[in-house]
């Protein structure tokens, strides 16, 4: 099981409900072995004209990732840069990819019309989909699952991973020899109308859907540290409480007196996350009566927001503390995850050029033989 984040600073809640939380079980899982990387490569595919913060962004990750509960002992935490086959198996897809699937990717429209302050007309940014499988299915073993935990929003994603496979497969893993004089899109249509089975080279990614909580910002909007509308997992009490009393409420309820619809506020979607389950219930009946006012409303779970959050900013501050243990973490994953990924490109290798195994099978004929 993989999955990663860009390094863009310290984490918010809503990186915590929305990837943490569901992180954490996964490794408490015995079924699923979990890699968890820092995708600093990923980062330079929007980014490249500044690096200046990539590493201190990649400790801040790392910090954060521990004091939400990742254990290095159950789950391998990475950096993607320190496993350079990440790049070589990238490259190799890039061979066999059309350009018009990388076109055809929903979010590379979508943020080339949205995004006017980053140049976006580079290969590294069309072609992130490729890194992207590279990074997936780097550790697929033959004959065992591989899975992305993923929202339904990114479900496409994974499916063009696994269409950009089965391309790769059909192109160099065996197959009948009357196929192998086909074009490469004729011969994977035969194989498919004739369910010709195909030799797992790479292994083809699956769903591991996940349902997350709605988390808004504090104005309402997607909670982003671009619209100064989140909390940080180290954010302090003051800074806590100070942000609640300023949250977006229901818009129709303009005075104290006037009846509330908890349905479409935003402190109660954060109370559902951090109050005990009394408290939600009393908010949801007082709101919809004008029994409580959006003031005491917030402070309750402002109050339930700090109790929350104390233990994970207490085990943050012992990792600040001490960087250099958080940098040996993820340097010691990173050569976990090396080892693994040497053993999916050995693989890839002698699938792809079959030239060097016989140019090892000459070398290591006797010289009298070769002459």
């Amino acid at each position: 099981m993989l999955s990663g984040m860009r390094p863009t600073g310290r984490l918010h809640i809503g990186h915590y409900f929305g990837a943490l939380d569901n992180w954490v079980k996964l490794q408490n899982d015995p079924a699923y072995d979990c890699f968890y990387f820092v995708a600093d490569w990923h980062a330079l595919t929007s980014d490249y004209a500044d690096t200046t913060q990539v590493a201190q962004n990649t400790l801040e990750i790392g910090i954060d990732w521990l004091a939400a509960g990742l254990d290095p002992g159950q789950s391998t935490l990475f950096v993607q840069s320190q496993v350079p086959e990440h790049a070589e198996l990238h490259l190799l897809l890039s061979m066999i990819t059309p350009l018009g699937w990388l076109e055809r990717v929903p979010t590379y429209k979508e943020q080339l019309d949205n995004v006017k302050d980053k140049d976006l007309h580079t290969y590294g940014f069309l072609g992130y989909p490729l890194l992207q499988t590279a990074d997936i299915v780097m550790y697929g073993e033959p004959g065992a699952g591989l899975f992305v935990p993923v929202g339904e929003d990114q479900a496409p994603h994974v499916e063009m991973s696994r269409e950009i496979v089965r391309r790769f497969n059909g192109a160099f893993g065996a197959v009948p020899e009357k196929l192998r004089g086909l074009e490469l899109d004729h011969r994977l249509s035969v194989m498919a109308n004739e369910k010709i089975p195909v030799q797992e080279v790479l292994v083809e990614p699956g769903l591991l859907l996940t349902t997350t909580p709605r988390i808004p910002g504090t104005d309402g909007r997607k909670m982003s540290k671009s619209y100064g509308n989140a909390v940080m997992l180290s954010e302090d009490d003051a800074s806590i409480r100070a942000k609640a009393r300023n949250m977006m409420t229901d818009p129709a309820r303009k005075r104290r007196q006037d009846p509330g619809n908890p349905d479409v506020c935003p402190v109660f979607d954060w109370h559902k996350l951090f109050s005990p389950q009394g408290t939600i219930d009393r908010v949801n009946k007082e709101c919809r009566t004008a029994e409580i006012g959006c003031v005491d409303c917030k402070g309750l779970m402002a109050d339930a927001l700090v109790k929350w959050i104390a233990p994970v900013r207490e085990r943050r501050a012992e990792y600040e503390a001490h960087p250099g243990r958080v940098l040996e973490i993820l340097d010691e994953g990173s050569k976990r995850a090396r080892q693994v990924a040497q053993q999916t490109m050995g693989r890839v290798r002698e699938t792809i050029f079959a030239w060097q195994k016989k140019r090892d099978e000459i070398a290591a004929m006797p010289r009298s033989a070769v002459t």
